[in-house]
């Protein structure tokens, strides 16, 4: 789906490289990197969407997740378009998630919030037995059948009550929000891999993401 192959750096040097890679790790723009070190912006773009690809093949693995975990689903694209109402209303992408408490998210690109399509993902995903936090959506109600299932009754403005909670997974919403709009908005055919970047930089929130860069860089170092 990426272009996986590695640039050629024939008039690159190895500094001008790792000065991209960790412009690349300090967030910045493909345009304000290119602008700080005096390089063509395509030439920029190139590397950028290297390291992206090696980032969303590397979240390819099935890892399940067990423990107390949050759901939740969260909506990005244009704030309205007129005529349409409720979640999801007109072109916004749905992005459900997923997340270990104190530890990883995992997110996924769907077309709906109904049964058929989130339900399967959770069991996928999540160990039998584990604790559920989510929403009030009538989408969870069976998860009580396979699951310790907590519920934040979001609808009587309920947003926490000592443990029943879901705001590790809404962090992560407002972390990946606040981003896209650094981009000035992102392109759908795009979305996917900068949503799956987000996920990464947030799941090694409590490491060197420059070197978790050159793991992915040098697999076999």
């Amino acid at each position: 789906m990426y272009k996986k192959s590695r640039p050629k750096r024939s008039r690159l040097s190895e500094d001008k490289f790792r000065r991209i890679a960790k412009c690349f790790v300090y967030d910045l723009t493909a345009h304000d990197t290119a602008r700080l070190l005096h390089l063509n912006c395509h030439t920029v773009q190139h590397y950028y969407v290297y390291f992206r690809s090696l980032i969303f093949t590397a979240l390819l693995p099935y890892e399940p997740i067990s423990g107390e975990v949050e759901v939740d689903e969260s909506y990005f694209g244009p704030t309205r378009v007129k005529g349409r109402r409720g979640r999801g209303a007109g072109k916004k992408t749905i992005v459900f998630g997923i997340l270990k408490r104190n530890g990883k998210v995992y997110t996924s690109v769907v077309k709906n919030c109904q049964i058929p399509t989130i339900v399967p993902i959770i069991e996928h995903q999540v160990s039998d037995g584990s604790t559920i936090y989510s929403d009030d959506l009538g989408t969870y109600r069976f998860l009580y059948l396979r699951y310790d299932h907590k519920v934040v009754y979001h609808g009587r403005s309920q947003f926490a009550f000592k443990q029943n909670h879901i705001n590790g997974i809404e962090s992560f919403w407002a972390y990946m929000k606040l981003r896209i709009r650094k981009f000035k908005g992102i392109r759908k055919d795009k979305f996917l891999i900068y949503l799956k970047e987000s996920e990464w930089r947030f799941n090694h929130r409590n490491d060197d993401i420059y070197k978790e860069l050159i793991k992915l860089l040098n697999p076999t170092h």
